[in-house]
Parts: structure tokens; C-alpha cells; sequence
């Protein structure tokens, strides 16, 4: 999947609403992003690692 044009930079993409994290480059289903976008939920981390995010509390799913 293509990053989002407002996430460019970012790999690691968490959802506020549900506390998830998601490997922008490694998702298979596309819309599941496309839904944290349009809900303006979406949430990147600096730096932008998976530990970055579990530290902040996010779950790492598979997507």
C-alpha cells in the first residue's frame, strides 16, 4: 500500500479509537487505513518504531 499523503513519512500508523498500531507498508487490506484517515484518528509516532508505539500503549496488529 502507498502511504497516505498526510502520513508520508510514517510507517507505523496508530488508531487513537482502538489503541492499534499498523505497518502502513506491510498491510494487506488497504481499507482498514483508509478508515483511520477519514475518522481523523490517526496517530504517528517519533521516532517511527513499533517499540515507540507499544511504549505509548498501542497494540502492534497485523492488517
Amino acid at each position: 500500500m502507498e502511504r497516505p499523503s498526510n502520513f508520508h513519512e510514517t510507517q507505523f500508523l496508530g488508531d487513537k479509537r482502538t489503541q492499534r498500531v499498523y505497518d502502513v507498508d506491510a498491510v494487506e487490506d488497504a481499507s482498514v487505513i483508509e478508515d483511520i484517515i477519514a475518522a481523523d484518528a490517526g496517530l504517528c509516532f517519533g521516532p517511527d518504531t513499533l517499540a515507540e508505539a507499544r511504549n505509548r500503549g498501542y497494540r502492534f496488529t497485523k492488517a
